[in-house]
C-alpha cells in the first residue's frame, strides 16, 4: 500500500512538472522566427553581401524563412546574379515583399522578386521594366542584342524555376513592360498581395514551396516572430561608395588633393585628404565592374596634369589631360554590367571635366602672367632701381640702392658723389649703373 502511494505521488509530481515545462516547449516550438531584411535602394555588391549573410544567419538560427522587403529602382547585373543564385540555392524559403505602398521593384528588382519562393506585393506598388542598359559607353546594336538576349534567358530561367509567368518576365526585359500588384497577381507573376507584414505572414501560412534540394515544405508563419537584420556599418559604407558617381567624385577629389599638394608643397592636409579619397575610390571601384582602359586614361590624365605643373607647355599638357579625363570617364564602367539606374551620370562627368579645365587653365594663366612680370626680388630685381652715388665713380665706386651699399661701375662716363644713379645690369655682386641726370 505504501509503495502504491509513493508511486501515485511521484506520478503527480511528474505531471505537475510536465505541466510547468511543456507550455515553454510548445511556445518555443510555435514561435518560429522569420529573419527580416530590407533592400531599399540600388542593388550593388554591398546588398548582395547583405542578402548572402542574411540567408546564412537564417540557416544557422533554423529560422522558418527569410523575408526581404524590396524597394529598388535596379542595380548591377553581377550583384543581381549573386542574389538570385543565393535565393535559388537557399535551403530555406525566401519571401520577397515589394513594400511599402508606393515602392517598386524595377530592373534588377524584377529578377529578385521572381526568384523568391514566395513573391508578394503591397497595395500601390509596381513591378517591371527590366531592360539592361549601358553605364557609360554607347553600345552598338549587336552588343545591345547580346546583352538583352542574355538577360531575357536569365529571367526566363528564373520564372520557369519558380513556375511563374515566363512570357511576361521575358517581355519585362525585351520591352520594359511594368505592371501593378493586382495585374501581377492576375498574370501569375506573384503569389499574393498583403497590406503589411502581419497580413503577409498570415497569408503565407500553409503555403507549400519547393526548396533547392527538391524537398517540398509547408510554411508555418502565422505566429512567427519577425527578427530584423540590419546592414552592418561596413555594408552601409560599401553600399554608399558603390554608386559609380560617388566613386568617381572621390577619385577626382583624390586627384585634386595630390595635385594641389604638388603645386603648393608643404600644405600636407590636401595631400593627406587626396590619398584617403584615392584609396576609398579604388576600394569602391574594386567592387564595381570597372573598365581598366578607362582607369588607365584617367591615370594618364593625372600624369599629364603633373607634367603641366613641372614643365611649361603653355597648356598643351593640361589640354591633353582634360581630353584623357573625359574619355576615361566615358569608358570607366563596363557597358554590359548594369540596369539603367546604376551608371555614371553625364552631368557628373561634364561638371567634373569642366571644373578640372577651369582649375588648370586658371592656374596656368596665373603662372604665365607671373613669368611676364618684372622680378621684384633677388639680384634681377635690382635692374631699373635707382639709388645714390656714395663716392665718385670713375668708373668704379660705391652706391646706395635699396638701403644697401653696393660696389658699382659707372657706364657712359664718370658719376660724381651724390648723383642719382640707375641700375642697368648686374654682374655677380657688382652693379653697372648710369647717371639719371645724364641719361635724361
Amino acid at each position: 500500500m505504501r509503495c502504491f502511494a509513493n508511486r501515485f505521488f511521484c506520478r503527480r509530481w511528474l505531471y505537475l512538472l510536465g505541466f510547468v515545462l511543456c507550455p515553454c516547449e510548445f511556445a518555443f516550438a510555435q514561435s518560429s522566427v522569420v529573419l527580416s531584411l530590407k533592400l531599399d535602394g540600388t542593388i550593388n555588391p554591398a546588398t548582395a553581401q547583405y542578402v548572402h549573410r542574411g540567408i546564412e544567419q537564417a540557416v544557422q538560427q533554423r529560422a522558418e524563412a527569410v523575408l526581404i522587403h524590396l524597394n529598388t529602382p535596379g542595380g548591377l547585373l553581377e550583384s543581381t546574379r549573386q542574389i538570385v543564385g543565393d535565393m535559388l540555392d537557399a535551403p530555406l524559403p525566401v519571401i520577397v515583399y515589394v513594400s511599402p505602398a508606393g515602392a517598386h521593384a524595377g530592373s534588377a528588382g524584377v529578377f529578385v522578386t521572381l526568384a523568391a519562393h514566395l513573391a508578394a506585393m503591397a497595395p500601390g506598388t509596381n513591378l517591371g521594366a527590366a531592360h539592361p542598359v549601358s553605364m557609360g559607353e554607347q553600345v552598338d546594336s549587336v552588343m545591345n542584342a547580346k546583352i538583352t538576349n542574355d538577360a531575357a534567358a536569365f529571367i526566363r530561367t528564373i520564372a520557369e524555376k519558380r513556375n511563374r509567368n515566363f512570357s511576361w518576365a521575358e517581355q519585362a526585359v525585351r520591352n520594359s513592360v511594368a505592371i501593378t500588384e493586382t495585374e501581377a497577381l492576375h498574370e501569375h507573376v506573384i503569389d499574393l498581395i498583403a497590406d503589411q507584414d502581419a497580413d503577409l505572414l498570415r497569408k503565407a501560412d500553409g503555403k507549400r514551396v519547393v526548396l533547392a534540394g527538391g524537398d517540398t515544405i509547408t510554411l508555418h508563419t502565422a505566429h512567427a516572430i519577425l527578427q530584423p537584420l540590419p546592414m552592418t556599418t561596413t555594408e552601409e559604407i560599401l553600399s554608399l561608395i558603390s554608386d559609380p558617381n560617388v566613386a568617381y567624385v572621390l577619385l577626382l577629389l583624390g586627384m585634386f588633393g595630390i595635385l594641389f599638394e604638388l603645386y603648393n608643397p608643404g600644405g600636407v592636409l590636401p595631400g593627406i585628404i587626396g590619398v584617403i579619397c584615392l584609396i576609398v575610390a579604388f576600394y569602391a571601384m574594386n567592387a564595381l565592374p570597372v573598365n581598366y582602359a578607362g582607369v588607365g586614361l584617367i591615370i594618364f590624365s593625372v600624369i599629364l596634369f603633373v607634367l603641366e605643373i613641372k614643365i611649361a607647355s603653355h597648356g598643351a599638357l593640361a589640354l591633353g589631360g582634360i581630353i584623357s579625363l573625359l574619355l576615361g570617364s566615358m569608358m570607366l564602367i563596363k557597358p554590359d554590367s548594369s540596369f539603367d539606374v546604376v551608371r555614371l551620370s553625364w552631368s557628373v562627368i561634364l561638371f567634373s571635366v569642366v571644373l578640372t579645365a577651369v582649375f588648370f587653365f586658371v592656374v596656368i594663366g596665373i603662372g604665365l602672367k607671373a613669368q611676364q612680370l618684372k622680378p621684384v626680388t633677388g639680384i634681377q630685381g635690382m635692374i631699373g632701381e635707382r639709388g645714390k652715388a656714395l663716392t665718385d665713380l670713375s668708373p668704379a665706386g660705391d652706391v646706395l640702392v635699396h638701403g644697401e651699399r653696393w660696389h658699382a661701375v659707372a657706364e657712359g662716363g664718370p658719376i660724381a658723389e651724390g648723383e642719382i644713379v640707375e641700375v642697368i645690369r648686374v654682374d655677380n655682386l657688382t652693379l653697372h649703373v648710369r647717371s639719371v641726370a645724364s641719361s635724361s
